[in-house]
C-alpha cells in the first residue's frame, strides 16, 4: 500500500511549476452548495460572506479539502464581486463590504494552505455587470477590485472560473494578467459552447491569447460532459498550434438531460438534487479519464465534497506515489469492509464489486431524466437584466406564471 502522509510548505512551488513538470494537481470542491447545506450560504444569491460571518465554517472545509488530497485551495470569492452583493435585495456590499469578504477569503485560504503544501488560488466569476450589458470597462473594473485585494494578499495564482459567455472571461483573464502571476480560466459550458454559441475549441483559443496559461470547464454539467468539453477545447488549441494546461472541475451530480445552460436547468435545482449524486467510485473513474485525456489540474465543482476529492487523490495515487491523509479511515476500493459483521457486507470488499455496480435510487415513481426548463434566455434578455432592488412580488408573479410543471 503507497504511504500517507502529511507534506510540508517548505519548497512550496508554483501551480506553473508543479504543472510543467507533469504533476498532477488536484482542485478543491464545491463551497457554495456544502456550505448552503450545512446553513452557511442563502441558495439564490450563492454568495460568500460566510467568510465573514462565519469564518470557522469556510475553514473547516478548507481544511477537510486538502486532508482529502487538494493541493489548491481556492479563496472563497465566488460570486464576491461588489455587484454580486448588491444584487437583488442582497445586504452583503452595504453591512460588510466586498472588501471585507475577500480579504477574510484570502486569510482563511492562507491560514490552511500553510499546513500543507497547497497552494492559494484568488478566483473571479461572472457579473451582474456582463449580464446588465454594461461595457468592457465598467466590467473590467469590478474585477480590478477583486484583484486589488488578490494582490495586497499575495495569493499565488489567479482563476477566472464560471463564465457562460467566453467575451466575459477573456475581459477577466486580461485583468487578472495585469498582476504577473499565472491565470487559469475555466467557463461553465458543455460541448455546444458558450452562450452566445462559441464552440469549446474556439473559447479556449481565445483564453489563451488573452492571457490564460490553464484552460478547461468547471460546473454546469458532470463529469463525463465536462471531459468531453474539455477534449473539444483540446482539439481547438491543437488545431491554433497553442500551448496550455488544461483543468477540469465538473459538478458531482449526473446531469445527461441537461440543455446548453447546464444543471440549473433542471427542475430539481438546486435543492432535489441528491439523487444524482455521483458516487467516489465515479468519481475514481473520471479521475483516470481525465489523466488519460492529458488533464493534470483536476478537482470537481458544486456537489464536490471532501470524499470526493479523495477520490481523485485515491485514483492516481500510483502516478502521485502516496495517498492523503483521509485515506487512513479509508480503505481502498472498500477494502475495510472485510472488517464488516455481516459476512454480505464482508463480500463487497473487492474493486469488481464497486466498479460494476448499478446503484438504485430507492424511487420507483420516479423518471431517471428530466425535461429541461430551457427558456432560452441570456445576455440581453429582458428576464437576466439585475437590478439593485429585491426582486418584487410582481415580478415573481410574471415568472410563476411562465414557469410549467
Amino acid at each position: 500500500m503507497l504511504p500517507t502522509g502529511k507534506t510540508t510548505k517548505q519548497g512550496k512551488r508554483g501551480i506553473l511549476e508543479r504543472l510543467d513538470a507533469g504533476e498532477i494537481v488536484i482542485g478543491d470542491g464545491g463551497f457554495v452548495f456544502a456550505l448552503e447545506k450545512r446553513g452557511y450560504v442563502k441558495a439564490g444569491p450563492w454568495t460568500p460572506e460566510a467568510t465573514v460571518e462565519h469564518p470557522e465554517a469556510v475553514r473547516q472545509l478548507h481544511r477537510e479539502f486538502l486532508r482529502a488530497g487538494s493541493t489548491v485551495l481556492q479563496t472563497f470569492t465566488f460570486y464576491a464581486s461588489e455587484d454580486k452583493l448588491e444584487n437583488r435585495g442582497n445586504y452583503v456590499a452595504e453591512k460588510i463590504t466586498c472588501q471585507k469578504v475577500n480579504e477574510a477569503a484570502c486569510d482563511i485560504a492562507r491560514e490552511v494552505a500553510n499546513e500543507g503544501d497547497a497552494l492559494v488560488a484568488g478566483g473571479v466569476s461572472q457579473t451582474p455587470s456582463y449580464l446588465n450589458c454594461k461595457d468592457k470597462a465598467e466590467v473590467k473594473a469590478v474585477f480590478r477590485q477583486q484583484l486589488d485585494i488578490f494582490m495586497k494578499k499575495n495569493v499565488d495564482f489567479l482563476i477566472a472560473e464560471y463564465f457562460e459567455h467566453v467575451e466575459e472571461a477573456v475581459w477577466a483573464v486580461e485583468v487578472l494578467k495585469e498582476s504577473g502571476k499565472p491565470v487559469a480560466a475555466t467557463m461553465c459550458i458543455g460541448p455546444e459552447g458558450d452562450m452566445h454559441g462559441i464552440p469549446p475549441g474556439q473559447c479556449a483559443v481565445q483564453l489563451v491569447k488573452a492571457g490564460a496559461s490553464i484552460v478547461g470547464v468547471n460546473c454546469h454539467f458532470d463529469p463525463d460532459t465536462s471531459l468531453e468539453t474539455v477534449k473539444l477545447m483540446k482539439e481547438g488549441l491543437q488545431a491554433a498550434k497553442l500551448k496550455a494546461h488544461l483543468m477540469s472541475q465538473p459538478l458531482a451530480f449526473h446531469t445527461p438531460d441537461c440543455g446548453k445552460q447546464g444543471f440549473i436547468d433542471l427542475p430539481e435545482f438546486p435543492f432535489a438534487l441528491e439523487p444524482r449524486i455521483v458516487s467516489r467510485w465515479d468519481v475514481q473513474n473520471y479521475a483516470r479519464k481525465a489523466y488519460d485525456l492529458g488533464i493534470r489540474y483536476i478537482g470537481g465543482c458544486c456537489g464536490f465534497e471532501p470524499y470526493h476529492i479523495r477520490a481523485i487523490a485515491e485514483e492516481l495515487a500510483p502516478e502521485r506515489g502516496f495517498l492523503p491523509e483521509a485515506s487512513e479511515k479509508h480503505g481502498s476500493w472498500g477494502n475495510s469492509l472485510s472488517m464488516h459483521t455481516k459476512p454480505w457486507v464482508r463480500a463487497r470488499a473487492r474493486k469488481e464489486y464497486w466498479e460494476n455496480l448499478k446503484p438504485a435510487s430507492g424511487r420507483p415513481y420516479c423518471p431517471s431524466v428530466s425535461k429541461p426548463d430551457g427558456w432560452g434566455v441570456t445576455k440581453g434578455s429582458r428576464e437576466l437584466m439585475q437590478q439593485t432592488e429585491a426582486t418584487s412580488e410582481q415580478q415573481l408573479k410574471d415568472l410563476f406564471r411562465k414557469q410549467k410543471f
